[in-house]
């Protein structure tokens, strides 16, 4: 059962990332669109929206990265402390 659940935390984390790569680009190409859509403003927009749009995507995947490396390391402190805490040798 345990590793089924690790299976489906790694799952989650997957799509957590690819979301959090897909989600600032689009947003940012959306707003791209409506800017030329509503006020014809030159399609030249496009190109630093997607700069944009790839910064604050790969801002989020680093931050989503750095927080899941600090949780494996608590984890592995915490399994380090309790072993040592019940070695009673």
């Amino acid at each position: 059962m345990r590793h089924r659940s690790e299976i489906m935390q790694n799952l989650l984390l997957l799509s957590q990332f690819g979301l959090s790569l897909a989600a600032p680009l689009l947003l940012c190409l959306f707003f791209c669109h409506y800017l030329v859509a509503r006020w014809q403003v030159g399609a030249w927009v496009y190109i630093p929206g997607f700069f944009f749009g790839l910064g604050g995507s790969f801002t989020t995947a680093w931050k989503l990265y750095r927080r899941e490396c600090e949780r494996t390391e608590q984890e592995e402190k915490e399994k380090e402390t309790r072993i040592a805490s019940n070695d009673h040798r």
